[in-house]
């Protein structure tokens, strides 16, 4: 594809800058050329004059196109890509000297994505101008790197700490040459990476580490959180030669990296930093690890000096609004995954101090803010962990304190993590643990990280054999997650409750008045009927409940009389309602699960089982993400409109099985 058929393809010119626009930066005064022996381990004064050129304008190009994620609203992720500039730069002038290089830079840390866009850009894979589209819907440029949908993007980072152990198979199919990977004292946390470094020990690997060692990740600092963590001596006590230098010191780095490349072997380079050194406002602190302020971009440029003022081009980005008004729900919108906080307060409300310790852990992931832990933290200490990226032993924990009749483990990470967590799941099942697990980030909805962080597999969590049980639940609006809290917080046994990063609204009876009001009373294994139908029903869970009651809605007013049912209890069968729904003419379930592993393909089981066969049909996730926000659900064609035209589809099918990709 060329680039400008790329470019028109995906920019967005009503809500972005002009396709005519070109980069304000000068990308061009980038040295590619530039080459660096590492025998010789001192710069010469060009050397280092012409490298860190390379790293400021690096840098700068950075922060400007990173910050139009910010004006946009999609965030992002500045800090991490600005802080590993000048290694990234070393290693391109390592490729450049000897082919003995492996000439990609892996990364361990996908939200570093800014630097494999600009390293695309360099290199004439994209123009340079589409980086002003970062992050945004359609652009090609989400929140993590994918390969095959970025030209000149190499690889997919995938989750956080995934990349060494692939990496360590890239030097295992290249022994004649040494593959670098970059990493972060945040990625080191992940269980991964200790096999990957026994591995490469074992195997005397070629594989050369690069660790931005900042002590910031999402949460807080790793050394407070984390006391006794130090990413240095864990590589040393695997085996690995393990270089220390300061991060900002250009000479140090180029000596580590020279010492890194003398001898064969894994190896790796500690870098020590300030998170976003020399970045007003948020140097330092844990705001760098996410996507830096228009005002701070603009008060970075205003202190290098030599810029123009940047504010008209921010100004001139636009959130995409999303255009659809909905019927059966308010405009008032609540975060589910937030409220999930505010549920478990209400409960440890009604205990002491010192009978809550007794009885309920909280332990944190580094994720409190995004999936509702910080409430829990600030109101209930007493009851509250601090841990770090660490989910399989946090999950574990939170089981083994469950272990005793009486007291619950709160476990809470993003669902798309709920994948790493399954051996340990079935651990805690075996040893009749109670766990209250809270995966927020379900489905694709606002998902601007895009694929890899999508919580689609959620129901891998009822792996355990029919003669147990563990219930999974997905309230469809906030007042629903706080009933189903309440109910089931000491409940026995494995609970996993989800929500979803977007914020929903709350659901509405056609005379105005909330489904889920003060006087509702949540009961496991019923599914709710919110209306009935002679036509046929949609059942709908989570925060397609009332995208489903819009279309439902919409489509009983063109004459089809049309039921929904709202399934908050994903892994039981409600008799009654499944007698009634399977006797109508037909059933469509609507989830934006992946469409091979959700409620939809279950739910056909169950109705044969009982020997109802109304037509059927379900749609779900069934591609990987376009980027953005609200746009992944009508690219999923989960969006009204499409459950609408489904209806429609499956009626008129003669036959009594229907899917999106049937």
């Amino acid at each position: 594809m060329s680039l400008n058929r790329f470019y028109n393809k995906t920019a967005s010119a009503s809500v972005c800058p002009s396709p005519t626009m070109q980069f304000p930066i000068d990308l061009s005064k980038f040295d590619t050329k530039l080459a660096l022996d590492p025998s010789k381990p001192k710069l010469t004064a060009e050397q280092k004059k012409a490298l860190a050129a390379n790293i400021q304008l690096f840098r700068d190009a950075i922060v400007l196109f990173t910050a139009t994620g910010a004006a946009r609203g999609v965030s992002g992720h500045t800090g991490g890509a600005y802080d590993t500039a000048p290694e990234v730069c070393i290693l391109l002038a390592l490729f450049n000297h000897s082919s003995k290089f492996y000439p990609v830079i892996f990364d361990e840390a996908g939200h570093r994505v800014a630097t494999q866009y600009l390293l695309a850009a360099l290199e004439g894979s994209i123009p340079a101008a589409h980086l002003l589209h970062y992050r945004e819907a359609n652009s090609k440029l989400p929140g993590h790197p994918e390969l095959g949908l970025t030209p000149g993007v190499k690889f997919s980072s995938g989750r956080l700490g995934h990349m060494w152990p692939l990496v360590n198979g890239v030097a295992f199919a290249n022994r004649s040459r040494t593959v670098f990977c970059l990493g972060s004292d945040g990625s080191q946390q992940e269980g991964n990476d200790a096999e990957a470094a026994r591995l490469a020990v074992a195997q005397n690997l070629n594989v050369k580490l690069i660790i931005d060692d900042n002590d910031v990740t999402i949460a807080g600092h790793p050394s407070q959180y984390l006391g006794g963590y130090s990413v240095a001596k864990t590589l040393e006590g695997h085996g690995l030669r393990v270089v220390r230098a300061s991060g900002e010191d250009l000479d140090d780095v180029w000596a580590g990296i020279t010492n890194l490349v003398a001898s064969d072997g894994p190896a790796a380079l500690v870098l020590n930093r300030t998170m976003a050194p020399g970045i007003p406002d948020i140097e330092g602190s844990t705001h760098g690890h996410d996507v830096i302020p228009v005002k701070s971009a603009l008060a970075y440029f205003h202190k290098r000096g030599g810029f123009p003022d940047f504010s008209e081009l921010y100004s001139s980005i636009k959130a995409a609004a999303q255009p659809y008004t909905y019927l059966g729900s308010t405009k008032e919108v609540g975060a589910t995954r937030v409220i999930f906080g505010e549920a478990v307060n209400i409960v440890l409300d009604t205990l002491s101090k010192e009978d809550a310790a007794q009885r309920v852990m909280v332990i944190d992931s580094d994720l409190e803010g995004s999936t509702g832990l910080k409430v829990i933290h600030q109101k209930h200490p007493e009851v509250f962990v601090p841990s770090g990226i660490m989910e399989r032993g946090n999950f574990s924990a939170a089981a083994g304190f469950g272990f005793e009749k009486g007291k619950v483990g709160v476990f809470s990470t993003f669902s798309a993590f709920l994948e790493m967590v399954i051996s340990e799941v079935t651990m805690a099942r075996l040893n009749n643990c109670n766990v209250l697990c809270h995966f927020s980030h379900s489905g694709v909805d606002e998902m601007a990280d895009n694929t890899c962080h999508f919580g689609i597999n959620s129901l891998f969590a009822d792996n355990g054999l029919s003669d147990t049980h563990s219930a999974l639940y997905f309230p469809a609006d906030g007042q629903q997650m706080i009933a189903i809290i309440k109910k089931i917080f000491f409940d026995p046994g494995l609970r996993f409750v989800f929500s979803t990063r977007s914020k929903v609204p709350w659901l509405l009876r056609p005379d105005g008045s909330r489904v889920f009001d003060d006087a509702y009373e949540f009961h496991p294994g019923k599914d709710e009927v919110l209306q009935e139908g002679k036509d046929g029903y949609v059942v709908a869970c989570g925060e397609m409940v009332y995208r489903a009651w819009d279309a439902v809605l919409r489509i009983r007013n063109e004459g089809m009389d049309v039921g929904l049912v709202n399934k908050p209890c994903l892994n039981m069968v409600d008799e009654k309602v499944m007698q009634m729904i399977g006797k109508s003419p037909f059933v469509l379930v609507v989830e934006s699960f992946n469409q091979k592993t959700g409620l939809g393909s279950k739910f056909g089981t169950w109705l044969l089982e009982r020997r109802l066969t109304p037509k059927y049909g379900y749609i779900g996730t069934t591609r990987e993400g376009c980027g953005g926000l609200w746009e992944q659900i009508p690219y999923q064609g989960l969006d009204p409109e499409s459950i609408v035209s489904k209806i429609k589809q499956l009626v008129a099918y003669e036959g009594t099985f229907y899917s999106s990709v049937g």
